[in-house]
């Protein structure tokens, strides 16, 4: 046999194990998924059908939402229910928690990146975390050191966009938010002073860029058919992700081994953050609360509250520049509640003196972010896994194993939950006489809903309240070029693609 003759059977070899392979998918996929049964939620496809739509992935899941409320995504093993219906939604997350978990299909899938954190498990090791979390987020000490933090770092973030306005410069501001935002949680979280706003921390800018990479990498393993091959042979996007699961470890580590020093000769100070308070729970039991499960914790809770705050408020920032009216609309309410303050005040004086009664009497800015998060929520696809064989509330059924997401980006574009005007940005649908009205956790599902709701949201709220107040204070803001199309980055959270340049100008 001559050398060609090889290379054609070789080829032709490859070709018949590939097309019997992708046959054997398919027979796996199609096989036992109820198709034509109209109990079941209609099939759109299968998650692999996402990989061509990756990068638009949430307004694809948007114009299906469209046609159809439920929907289902056939995966090999189970079948993936994509819902906007406030009712399922409510059903999954409260009235049936304990029939629902996060699954084994999710958590084998993001386990590198969020560990054992509360984000990725359930029982007992959710409900410690939980109850650990929950006590400190609810004492005033961590609400008043939080706060004071919060103003600090704001002030910081006004001083350095006060330079970009002496030269008329360009600047990202999603990048300083997301340095502020760090900044803010290694201190209230970590009783870190990490400085990465100022640009003094190097580590802490190669961290953030390894975490929203990893963040991207791990979620395109839903649409990566042979994400688990390359991680065992550690090539391509997998390779990638372990370098920077590396760079976050050994930060990590060092953050937790340093703590631990100080805390050996510190042990009579008081415990503000949020860290120490982990690590003498953690003195109780040793063998489970270990290094690895620190790690996790500070992970997940770094992931949380940098991209609920950060990230949120560079689309807010956008939207403030979409719509100037609504941006002197802020300034006008600010200027209400702070009367009589000295116009003439310093930017530190300025955030200092923004008390909490202040920032509860900014209706209208509470509306605005929060309008802000019905159409760019910050994470904008969650959900469960059936625990056992279930009916949903708009009468479909779901087998043992099969997924159930909440998409929460195409939701606040549903015409059947806000009306008419559902993809207008207007602050007003949420304010009744001038106040605030809240709507239904499961209608408004950006701060998740049920028993795990986030415990971080009040916190969420105060800091992005403080820093829009704060830099819309001294500063109007416009975009650096109206005609670039601002778009998300694919990920576990809803981040700008490729970030937000704005300019500003001081106010008078």
């Amino acid at each position: 046999m001559d050398f060609f003759s090889i290379i054609i059977t070789v080829i032709s070899t490859l070709l018949t194990i590939l097309l019997f392979s992708f046959c054997a998918l398919a027979l796996v996929i199609f096989t036992g998924k109820s198709l034509n049964n109209p109990q079941y939620a209609p099939v759109m496809g299968t998650v692999f059908d996402q990989l061509f739509y990756f990068n638009k992935l949430y307004d694809y899941q948007t114009n299906i939402a469209r046609k159809y409320r439920t929907y289902r995504l056939l995966a090999p093993s189970q079948s993936e229910l994509y819902t906007t219906d406030p009712r399922n939604i409510e059903h999954v997350l409260k009235s049936n928690f304990d029939k629902y978990s996060k699954g084994e299909y999710n958590q084998v899938i993001v386990r590198d990146l969020f560990g054992y954190g509360i984000f990725a498990v359930d029982g007992d090791m959710w409900r410690q975390q939980r109850k650990v979390s929950s006590f400190e987020f609810s004492t005033r000490v961590l609400r008043d050191f939080s706060c004071a933090c919060f103003r600090r770092n704001a002030a910081k973030l006004a001083g350095i966009i006060s330079e970009f306005t002496i030269t008329g410069g360009i600047f990202d501001i999603q990048e300083l938010l997301a340095r502020c935002s760090l900044d803010s949680i290694f201190k209230v979280g970590f009783g870190v002073d990490l400085n990465c706003l100022e640009g003094a921390s190097k580590e802490g800018t190669m961290f953030i860029k390894a975490l929203d990479d990893s963040n991207e990498s791990v979620y395109w393993r839903y649409v990566d058919l042979f994400w688990s091959v390359k991680r065992y042979f550690n090539i391509g996007s997998e390779a990638i992700l372990k370098k920077n699961i590396k760079v976050m470890d050994n930060f990590v580590y060092e953050l937790i081994k340093s703590k631990q020093e100080l805390l050996s000769v510190q042990s009579d100070c008081v415990k503000e953050d949020i860290l120490s308070r982990f690590l003498v729970a953690s003195e109780k039991d040793p063998s489970n609360m270990n290094d690895k499960y620190l790690r996790d914790i500070i992970l997940n809770f770094i992931l949380a509250g940098k991209d609920s705050t950060a990230n949120t408020l560079s689309w807010f920032f956008y939207m403030l520049c979409k719509h100037p009216l609504i941006q002197e609309k802020i300034v006008q309410e600010m200027n209400k509640v702070m009367e009589g303050m000295n116009k003439e005040t310093s930017r530190e004086d300025f955030a200092m003196n923004l008390a909490d009664t202040m920032l509860d009497k900014m209706h209208y800015l509470h509306a605005t972010l929060t309008e802000t998060l019905r159409l760019y929520p910050a994470v904008p696809v969650d959900g469960r896994c059936a625990d056992m064989d279930d009916i949903l509330p708009d009468g479909f059924r779901l087998k043992k194993g099969d997924g159930v997401y909440y998409i929460a980006y195409p939701m606040g574009r549903m015409t059947y939950i806000w009306g008419e005007d559902a993809e207008v940005f207007r602050p007003e649908r949420w304010l009744n006489n001038g106040v605030f009205q809240p709507e239904s956790s499961f209608k408004f599902v950006a701060f998740h809903a049920g028993p795990r709701i986030c415990l971080g949201k009040d916190f969420a709220y105060r800091q992005m309240k403080i820093i829009a107040m704060v830099l819309l204070r001294f500063f109007r803001f416009k975009l650096a070029d109206e005609n670039t199309r601002v778009t998300y980055r694919t990920m576990f959270t809803l981040q700008i693609k490729g970030g937000l340049h704005l300019k500003a100008v001081p106010r008078d």
